[in-house]
């Protein structure tokens, strides 16, 4: 391993075993966790405005459908930038673009400071939440950037704490909402602790971490990962983990207060419980993808959420806010499983299917990593998509009935769809045909291993 100019390590070899245990380990866990402290940073900025709207009371003249349309914005934009975000990494290097990336978050971080007050127009706090959805792309390039670090054998772990680590940034700013809220103090005062934390976030990623010569751009890349059905079969399932992490933590707080009557207080009291439990399981998610094979704990898991779901449709509906709260959380923690669960799925799939294509060595480990690296940043933003439709479905239910129940009985559903596909695609038994016609003994389609996948 070579350093040059500007934090560039010129050979990187993790999949050989002496190389990651002499130098490769070390190298990689130190980018990491810089690169968690960064993402970390954005997702608190990008679901601030889940916080702030807790803020937000009659005199800022605001329905309920106002801000679930608030912070659908956000998110959607969080979701968008994901897809460039993926592909910066390749063209400026993963410390490089960490540094960029943290220091974009001081523009919405400052924007949000400037508008919050009563009186501002809603399409200023449009504007503003726009903003704030350059905090979402962080979590594209960090695992773009950290999937190429560790072998195979250890991504489950590596990108699951890297995500985990990530997404706690959603209950550590309500919790320092909560803090502030109790204290008396106004949103200004929370946005005004993270400007500091974004540089020194800034100024940490460019002091410890490294860039990569063999992560290059590859637009080839992105288009083979967008025409392989993989991409976007994954992407859905993303949608029901991850699409409903995001989601709920927007509109959690949103939900006790417009449905259960509960005071910015008493939500903030409340809020932070599921993002924080669903955040530190989703490395378990990735651990036990590593030891049990992704597609059967991502399986189990939507079956759970099924379940879950079902249970909260019965608390909305009769209004029992001790059962709704209990069962809610339960959902994060299920988010956070599948959210570990599925990303472990992507390098094993693409892996197989070098091997399927009769590839062997280091030149299967160099595809797998190029296509599952690219379809890294399509599938998160397709998933955080979702957490765009978790808050136009709250939204639309409030606006016909006034409630939340609409909205999980369509939650439901689509559980039901994730657990079907899951199934069908990496799980089930088909006859696969062999060159000659005749019926195979492949038990996976498409080449896939279900140690792997």
């Amino acid at each position: 391993m070579k350093a040059r100019g500007g934090r560039w390590i010129e050979h990187w070899d993790p999949e050989d075993e002496t190389f990651w245990r002499e130098t490769g380990e070390r190298t990689a866990r130190r980018n990491l966790f810089f690169s968690v402290l960064s993402e970390h940073i954005g997702f608190s900025v990008w679901t601030m405005w889940s916080v702030l709207v807790l803020f937000m009371g009659p005199e800022y003249g605001l329905t309920p459908a106002d801000k679930f349309l608030l912070t659908s914005v956000v998110t959607l934009v969080g979701a968008v930038v994901r897809v460039p975000y993926t592909f910066a990494v390749a063209v400026f290097g993963g410390r490089n673009w960490t540094i960029v990336s943290a220091g974009l978050l001081l523009v919405p971080t400052v924007a949000a400071f400037a508008v919050m007050e009563p009186g501002t127009s809603f399409s200023t706090f449009l504007l503003a939440g726009l903003l704030a959805g350059i905090g979402g792309g962080n979590f594209a390039s960090s695992m773009t950037n950290i999937n190429a670090f560790f072998p195979l054998r250890k991504k489950g772990w590596a990108l699951g704490l890297n995500a985990g680590g990530g997404n706690i940034g959603v209950p550590v700013i309500q919790l320092a909402a909560l803090a502030i809220i109790g204290a008396g103090g106004g949103p200004r005062v929370l946005l005004g602790i993270y400007v500091p934390l974004v540089l020194v976030a800034a100024v940490l990623a460019a002091g410890f971490m490294d860039n990569l010569t063999s992560v290059r751009n590859d637009t080839g890349a992105a288009k083979d990962a967008a025409r392989d059905a993989h991409t976007w079969i994954m992407s859905v399932l993303y949608i029901g983990t991850f699409g409903s992490f995001i989601g709920y933590s927007f509109a959690f707080g949103q939900v006790l207060q417009s449905q259960f009557g509960r005071s910015p207080l008493q939500a903030a009291y409340l809020t932070f419980i599921g993002p924080l439990l669903g955040s530190l399981v989703r490395p378990l998610g990735g651990r036990l993808a590593d030891r049990y094979g992704g597609a059967r704990i991502t399986l189990w898991n939507f079956v759970a959420m099924a379940a879950a779901t079902a249970v909260l449709v019965t608390a909305s509906a009769s209004g029992s806010l001790a059962l709704f709260v209990a069962v809610f959380v339960v959902l994060f923690v299920l988010s956070g499983l599948g959210n570990g669960s599925a990303f472990k799925m992507i390098p094993g799939i693409f892996r197989n299917k070098a091997l399927g294509k009769g590839l062997e060595g280091e030149a299967a480990v160099a595809y797998g990593r190029r296509l599952s690296g690219a379809s890294m940043g399509l599938i998160g933003a397709v998933g955080a998509l979702g957490g765009v439709a978790v808050n136009l479905a709250f939204r639309q239910s409030f606006l016909s009935s006034g409630s939340g129940t609409g909205a999980f009985v369509a939650f439901l559903a689509f559980y039901a769809v994730c657990l079907a596909l899951t199934w069908a695609v990496y799980l089930r038994r088909p006859v696969v045909r062999t060159p000659d016609g005749s019926a195979g003994p492949e038990r996976v389609k498409a080449g896939l291993s279900r140690a792997e996948v």
